[in-house]
């Protein structure tokens, strides 16, 4: 896991992850860590979250590993369906946590430009992780995204949002989901070796 080849980049979602969130305790954790900013966490514009997320990948000259959390989900997979093939190429991998559903009856005004949701595969290796009582998602929609982008998926019993509110502050059982990611990309490695 200590590889400082990679960047591990941090795809908050909407309004930010505050300082107590479990994705900025991992972005000072983890090696060579960073995290997508955006200009307007309030009011969030599709276009110009994808761009900001092509932004940071592209100007990273090592491997990118995303972590992305919510309404970042789903910017990722808007991203991976136009981004230039350079930029997909740095991209090993995803972590998806809580990915928000916005399509769902009671999805806030502020989302509503990021639907439709994606459904296509996306390019690289990703795992979901969502909850059985996620207030952003259904479990069975998180499986559904999940075979839709081609992603192992775990869901966890009773999680919440897996944010603050939830009790997700350092979620250092989170990691393990990040290790079997990175075990998954070392083996698709040693293979085409």
């Amino acid at each position: 896991m200590r590889n400082e080849s990679i960047r591990y980049l941090i795809v908050p979602g909407w309004q930010g992850s505050p300082d107590e969130h479990w994705q900025s305790h991992w972005q000072r954790s983890l090696p060579n860590g960073a995290r997508v900013e955006q200009t307007n966490w309030m009011t969030p514009r599709r276009d110009d979250w994808v761009a900001a997320l092509e932004a940071e990948v592209a100007a990273s000259s090592d491997p990118v590993i995303l972590i992305a959390h919510s309404l970042g989900c789903v910017t990722v997979a808007h991203w991976a369906r136009h981004a230039p093939l350079a930029s997909l190429g740095q991209v090993r991998g995803a972590l998806l946590v809580a990915p928000a559903d916005v399509e769902r009856p009671a999805c806030p005004e502020a989302l509503h430009n990021f639907a439709p949701m994606p459904r296509d595969l996306l390019p690289f290796p990703c795992q979901i992780v969502s909850s059985d009582n996620d207030p952003a998602i259904s479990a069975p929609r998180a499986l559904q995204l999940a075979r839709d982008w081609g992603a192992e998926a775990g869901i966890l019993s009773g999680a919440g949002h897996i944010n603050v509110k939830s009790g997700h502050r350092y979620w250092e059982q989170g990691f393990a989901y990040l290790y079997r990611l990175q075990s998954r990309l070392e083996n698709v490695v040693r293979r085409s070796a």
